[in-house]
């Protein structure tokens, strides 16, 4: 199984607004996702408010191949929060049982 922790850093003054996607749209998307078989969102903290990230364990590279693409080593984003968000990161792990 394949560990994926993706974050995002929101543009300053778009927290709100993409805190909203991010309950509404993409959680979700990524619980309604198949091949993942758990999903870990995680909202900002005070310290760092403009954070938000995913930790969603995916059953095979297949899987994870046909939702991203082959490009899975990239952190794609939904075009409507291209807008919203400053930086983003992947990384990828194997899941260690």
């Amino acid at each position: 199984m394949i560990m994926r922790i993706f974050q995002v850093v929101t543009r300053p003054g778009k927290e709100e607004e993409f805190g909203k996607f991010f309950h509404e749209t993409a959680i979700p998307l990524m619980k309604g996702t198949n091949g993942i078989v758990h999903v870990l969102p995680g909202a900002p903290r005070t310290e760092t408010p403009r954070e938000f990230s995913f930790v969603m364990v995916w059953d095979s590279l297949e899987s994870l191949k046909a939702f991203v693409g082959d490009d899975y080593q990239s952190p794609h984003i939904d075009p409507a929060e291209a807008e919203l968000v400053e930086s983003r990161s992947i990384k990828h792990y194997e899941l260690v049982e």
